[in-house]
């Protein structure tokens, strides 16, 4: 699943000094619950909420591509993977951020794989 994340983080556009991370909840089986990259136009009172939890400044904001697919998934998530492709189209570390960890703990998903 990883490499489809992947897969789908390379189709986005590049556009210089944004990210290009894909996120893609599955639940027990496998089986996505949730997709989403990164969104630069709008946030969600969700995001706002955990960076205040986080300490992190408000600044800036815009829905991360985790925080997309968590809410899609309306608590059925068992697994998130989060892949971050470079301009050349090579894969770099997708760790989730504080805002983005805080989230996945009170979501319930159990497990996170991300690209290194």
């Amino acid at each position: 699943m990883l490499d489809y994340a992947i897969k789908k983080a390379k189709q986005l556009p590049k556009e210089r000094g944004k990210q290009r991370v894909y996120a893609v909840v599955v639940d027990r089986k496998g089986r996505i619950v949730s997709e989403s990259p990164n969104s630069y136009e709008k946030s969600h009172p969700k995001q706002k909420h955990y960076a205040v939890k986080a300490g992190c400044s408000e600044h800036k904001m815009f829905l991360h591509a985790e925080m997309r697919a968590i809410i899609q998934a309306k608590g059925k998530g068992h697994k998130l993977y989060v892949a971050r492709v470079g301009y050349a189209d090579v894969s770099l570390p997708a760790f989730p951020c504080p805002i983005c960890r805080l989230a996945i703990r009170d979501s319930g998903i159990k497990s996170v794989e991300v690209t290194v």
